[in-house]
């Protein structure tokens, strides 16, 4: 089964964890824990929009390890809702090319596995809520639900992660 994808559509993503990384910055670069498994792929953001938990729109960048604060222009082909404190986030799965149907079912069952790390991650911190991926969506709908950036004064995220 495929899910759909989005056609080319363009964004620019400043990568804040090297695929192979360890350490787990945010969108400010301060460390915010230490993984036991490297990521699996390059994350970032998309400094042109605040997602709706209050940070800068996640970014997934599919293909070669790629050095922390590299900026690129890559096209999001679709996005993969996350539950993290009860609070929603999409992440955006982008790519040079349309990603695979294999890629996209690995990537679901990653986020899955994701949020039930965070969910222990956070009893340990003692910060409750839902936790959960909310599968595969639409690229273009991610990013209408963001805020510009442009429209509002962003000094980095509201809550802490």
């Amino acid at each position: 089964m495929m899910f759909k994808q989005n056609p080319r559509l363009p964004v620019e993503v400043v990568i804040e964890i090297p695929r192979g990384s360890f350490l787990k910055r945010g969108s400010t670069g301060q460390l915010d824990f230490i993984s036991l498994l490297p990521c699996p792929f390059n994350y970032g953001s998309i400094p042109a929009y605040i997602g709706l938990e209050g940070d800068l729109l996640d970014a997934v960048v599919l293909g070669p390890r790629l050095a922390l604060g590299t900026t690129l222009t890559v096209y999001a082909w679709g996005a993969i809702g996350v539950y993290d404190r009860g609070m929603y986030d999409d992440k955006l799965i982008c790519s040079l090319t349309p990603v695979s149907p294999w890629q996209q079912r690995g990537l679901v069952l990653f986020f899955s596995c994701y949020a039930q790390a965070k969910r222990l991650l956070n009893a340990f911190r003692g910060r409750w809520g839902r936790h959960g991926c909310g599968g595969w969506g639409d690229a273009a709908a991610a990013i209408a639900k963001a805020t510009p950036r442009a429209a509002v004064e962003w000094y980095g995220p509201s809550v802490p992660f």
